[in-house]
């Protein structure tokens, strides 16, 4: 009977610890979850991997949701939060994972591209010596080698930009520079091909 007695004292003392462990809000992890996050916001996710960002966010607030609808139980039970949290942070740090390799992607998509439009510019400048003079014909290389030079200075515009971290911009400025420079070959080329087949 004794026994018995101290058996349902235990069980009743495990119980409580029990509730009492799964009652508190899980501040620890929600911190966790939030620095994990701040974490990838810094190494560039709202811009970078924009749609998975909002997706943690998202994630981070259901969990917020569900954590407050315990606090208005009178039996709270964090335990799912806690896993939830677990998850959001897990997420957190693959988002800034993937970030990081976006940024990556990117540095080498601008550096090819500003290899391109420079490799152009220098095709460009050499066709310009093949292309027909004559009196329209010098007036207009002029203008072709004045934008060309203009292209150039965008382009060191670029890996100034580059250097400086500003990815999304800097690749729509070499874009830009290149497409130009395209442009100008494009004309050159079938300028001096008009020429040839007249002489």
């Amino acid at each position: 009977m004794k026994s018995n007695f101290f058996l349902g004292l235990t069980i009743l003392g495990l119980s409580a610890i029990l509730l009492t462990s799964c009652s508190k809000v899980p501040q620890v992890e929600i911190d966790a979850a939030n620095a994990a996050i701040e974490e990838a916001k810094t190494a560039g996710a709202e811009t970078y991997v924009h749609d998975n960002y909002v997706a943690l966010q998202d994630s981070m607030n259901a969990v917020m949701v569900s954590i407050e609808t315990q606090k208005s139980k009178f039996f709270k039970n964090y335990a799912t939060a806690k896993e939830n949290l677990t998850g959001v942070t897990q997420f957190a740090i693959e988002v800034k994972v993937l970030t990081e390799n976006r940024k990556s992607e990117l540095k080498v998509e601008i550096q090819n591209t500003i290899a391109e439009a420079t490799s152009l510019i220098d095709i460009n400048r050499q066709l310009i010596l093949k292309a027909p003079k004559g009196k329209e014909g010098t007036s207009a290389l002029i203008a072709i080698k004045g934008e060309l030079n203009t292209i150039e200075a965008t382009l060191a515009e670029a890996n100034t930009m580059l250097e400086a971290g500003d990815l999304l911009a800097t690749l729509d400025k070499a874009n830009a520079a290149k497409a130009k420079a395209t442009t100008i070959n494009t004309e050159l080329t079938e300028v001096i091909a008009k020429y040839n087949k007249r002489r």
